[in-house]
């Protein structure tokens, strides 16, 4: 679906999306934990210091509500930069945890993917302390981080290895994500091809098609001016993963939008689907009954 958010669109639908949550909501207390870490001291006996010091996450919750959303947020930066952040997602009523991982030359492959999954495990393990329910907990990210947040949401192996299964999530969010194998991770495998020669392999989520994976929501920027390829790859994802019977996929297109700001843009799209997910089902209305009629 090709949506068209242009400047003067983009500003009004956001002043739209701080209305909405009411004033309630936008007054709503909320708590901050900074700089924890998701790895256990025993696993960091042998870490060096440069894991010590990136493999941790900020945390963001209300305080004034229990059994709410989590959202696990992963920055950009093709694996080589960027920093942890709070996205902008204008809903005090969800939890965020931002995220930092291992970035390379000094994060060997694949270190990167091992953080995003240990860090998710992490708030499904401790974010009811909080209050949240650690049954929804989404996860998300912006181009690399949308790498990332597909890879741990469609390849199992990867939560597997922290006790956790993939299907325990609640929704992935990857925006602007690569998902065939990322280029970078091309070239730390010894790759020569040109950039832009599509590689699906272990590293690639389209590998890991599957009907039976967390409900998608798959959120690109304007193909005209977005990464080349980026769109077609992931409408490509979405076609597999509807063609293989998976019953959630959604896919946007965000007209306007080029790779950069589609990272904030997308947040839009993103809040809607959290909280589609998380609406409690309405009820099953009673068939109704059908007059008796009795004979004399």
């Amino acid at each position: 679906m090709k949506i068209s958010l242009f400047p003067l669109g983009c500003c009004l639908a956001w002043a739209a999306l701080g209305a909405a949550a009411g004033p309630a909501a936008a007054a709503a207390p909320c708590a901050v934990m900074s700089n924890l870490s998701y790895y256990g001291e025993a696993e960091l006996l042998n870490a060096d210091g440069y894991q010590r010091d990136q493999c941790r996450l900020d945390l963001r919750y209300p305080t004034n509500r229990t059994g709410f959303a989590t959202l696990v947020w992963f920055h950009g930066g093709g694996l080589t930069a960027g920093k942890r952040h709070f996205p902008e997602l204008n809903d005090p009523q969800i939890a965020v945890a931002a995220v930092g991982y291992r970035l390379s030359p000094q994060g060997k492959l694949p270190s990167f993917i091992e953080d995003a999954a240990a860090s998710t495990a992490w708030v499904i393990a401790n974010i009811a302390q909080y209050g949240g329910d650690s049954n929804r907990v989404f996860v998300a990210g912006h181009s690399a981080g949308g790498y990332l947040t597909a890879m741990i949401g469609m390849d199992p192996r990867w939560l597997a290895a922290r006790g956790v299964s993939n299907l325990q999530l609640a929704g992935l969010i990857p925006v602007s994500a690569q998902v065939t194998t990322h280029f970078h991770v091309k070239k730390l495998r010894g790759d020569t091809g040109l950039q832009y020669r599509p590689l699906i392999d272990e590293y690639a989520p389209l590998y890991y098609c599957a009907s039976n994976l967390p409900p998608i929501c798959l959120i690109t920027g304007d193909r005209a001016i977005e990464f080349k390829c980026r769109v077609e790859e992931n409408e490509l994802l979405a076609a597999s993963l509807r063609t293989l019977g998976h019953p959630h996929v959604e896919f946007y297109e965000m007209g306007g939008f080029d790779h950069g700001t589609v990272g904030e843009g997308g947040l839009i799209l993103a809040r809607q689907f959290i909280r589609k997910i998380c609406a409690p089902a309405a009820p099953l209305k009673p068939a109704p009954r059908k007059p008796v009629t009795r004979k004399p």
